[in-house]
């Protein structure tokens, strides 16, 4: 027991540091360097910190040039010298996406990936109870998260516009099978008490949500004061203008750290994992009893799914919602395994100009 205090009381176990980390540094075998965590982006600098002092550091030029070197975002672990940023340490995990302006180009899907967050312990699905409440863009966020293989849970703000709140959560729960779903209340702080245990010390939350949802109150109030400025919701569209436009870590009192993020206009892909199987496990159970293995569920007799919607068990914007992911991330794993060939070719087409440089030069 006061091992565990000692061990999470020293100011880099606070920032989320673990043997994980630790392991990476000792075998880079080069001593002097300083491990700090990436607290926040301001164009090509960057804020560390160790948990005792901060720096506003550079990276060095590999990091820069090299495409195959990790390139800095906020929550990474770093080694540093002199205030340059020489390494970033193996991410954990990441909550990544694809690059802005994808989601409606597929033949730009493949080619680019956007890494929102690094070393994450749990992702805040944040959707304001106004026009902003759509569960098609909730299932859009668990694919995405499923993806990267992590956490989800999801927040419901502004659960005291309605007498009756608790309708919007029973909508969202067979959407979202075993994920935690909160309501929050302005005027209640009563319903900030069940986030309390994402906000132990050293664990990492991220808050994902469009712009309006009620990301940087939320913020505000978990950390007891404005940290993150936030406007007015406009009464003609409904959503607000979300002020914060970087990534940055914060400290909660409760020693917990939150990474808050401009709101997401594009939920692109990038992963191509498993997020599927887990966002839609009900109709991938269906597609079991499916005549055919290799059912589309759009025409095929002997399809258990639109069955299922014809019997009404199953909604069809649920499906519609489903197809349209599912060929949007076939055609980006096609892309990429595309992509991956053209590589693979490329390098050994240079390996054959070199072969047959030197066969010249006998």
């Amino acid at each position: 027991m006061n091992t565990q205090k000692q061990s999470t009381a020293h100011p880099l176990n606070q920032l989320g540091w673990t043997p994980y980390f630790q392991q990476q540094m000792d075998a880079s075998g080069r001593p002097g360097l300083i491990p700090a965590r990436i607290t926040g982006v301001s164009k090509n600098k960057f804020r560390t910190s160790n948990g005792m002092q901060h720096w506003l550091a550079t990276p060095a030029g590999k990091l820069c040039h090299d495409s195959n070197a990790l390139f800095p975002v906020t929550g990474d672990w770093v080694l540093m010298k002199d205030s340059v940023i020489t390494t970033v340490l193996e991410r954990k995990n990441a909550l990544s996406r694809g690059a802005c302006g994808t989601r409606s180009r597929q033949d730009a899907l493949p080619r680019k990936a956007q890494v929102i967050a690094a070393n994450i312990d749990t992702v805040f699905i944040v959707s304001g109870l106004d026009r902003d409440f759509n569960p098609r863009r909730i299932e859009r966020y668990l694919t995405l998260i499923y993806n990267c293989g992590l956490n989800p849970a999801i927040i419901l703000t502004k659960a005291d516009l309605h007498t009756d709140p608790g309708r919007f959560a029973q909508e969202v729960e067979p959407l979202a099978f075993g994920v935690p779903i909160h309501l929050v209340s302005a005027s209640d702080d009563d319903s900030l008490v069940p986030l309390l245990p994402y906000l132990e010390p050293a664990q990492t939350l991220t808050m994902i949500g469009s712009s309006g949802a009620g990301k940087s109150t939320l913020l505000n109030r978990l950390y007891g004061s404005d940290v993150q400025h936030t406007r007015a919701v406009s009464d003609h569209v409904g959503k607000g203008r979300h002020t914060t436009t970087s990534r940055d870590l914060i400290v909660l009192p409760q020693g917990g750290m939150v990474i808050d993020n401009p709101g997401i206009r594009e939920i692109g892909f990038w992963d191509t994992q498993n997020g599927m199987t887990s966002a839609f496990p009900d109709i991938e159970a269906l597609a079991v009893d499916c005549r055919f293995s290799d059912c589309s569920h759009t025409h095929e007799p002997g399809c258990r799914v639109v069955e299922a919607v014809e019997q009404e068990v199953l909604a069809e914007d649920r499906l519609e919602n489903f197809r349209k992911m599912k060929r949007e991330l076939s055609y980006l794993a096609l892309r990429q395994d595309k992509s991956a060939d053209r590589v693979e070719k490329e390098r050994w087409k240079g390996v054959a100009i070199r072969i047959k440089a030197m066969k010249k030069g006998r």
